[in-house]
């Protein structure tokens, strides 16, 4: 979760994350996986420079015990997204959370819904499904999202670079380890 406090702040990252994305020639979108080193490399030295922090929650799918959250995957996908708003160090207070508008909309009416009965109106007051390939925060959030995944493979070179990058810029503010 990517967190702006002051939303002039998020228009003008995401201002930048557009002029950035034409300038590198980045087609149709940033993401994370399809970045080459160089590109993530100029992302994060870019995006580091405004003001927001990220929340986290790592998954490993394997250590989910629930067998409904095992074979139900919107269900699986509601149920992490609405822990990460609820255990989210009082930061939302009537915010406007966009989230990726991907899946059908039967399924983003029905994730909407259960957010707003187990989130509440007083943390958030209006969610906004938006598809990553025109929205640049939702690419900064897969970009962040990335850094952080590719930090818990150990097998991977640079496994550690970019989320180090966002945390000598105090962009993480928690990461946490579902267990």
């Amino acid at each position: 979760m990517v967190i702006f406090d002051d939303y002039s702040i998020a228009e003008k990252t995401s201002f930048v994350i557009g002029n950035l994305r034409e300038r590198l020639g980045v087609k149709p979108e940033f993401k994370f996986n399809k970045s080459s080193n160089k590109i993530r490399d100029i992302f994060f030295q870019t995006i580091s420079q405004y003001d927001f922090s990220v929340r986290a929650l790592v998954v490993k799918k394997e250590l989910i015990h629930s067998s409904y959250l095992k074979t139900k995957k919107n269900e699986c996908y509601n149920f992490f997204v609405r822990n990460l708003m609820s255990y989210d160090g009082n930061c939302l207070s009537n915010a406007s959370v966009k989230i990726d508008g991907r899946g059908n909309k039967e399924f983003q009416n029905a994730m909407v819904s259960y957010l707003r009965k187990q989130i509440g109106s007083n943390k958030v007051r209006k969610y906004k499904l938006v598809d990553s390939k025109k929205d640049n925060l939702i690419q900064l959030a897969d970009m962040t999202v990335g850094a952080i995944a590719r930090s818990y493979n150990d097998n991977r070179k640079n496994n550690n670079y970019w989320l180090d990058i966002l945390r000598k810029n105090r962009k993480i503010k928690n990461i946490w380890y579902f267990r």
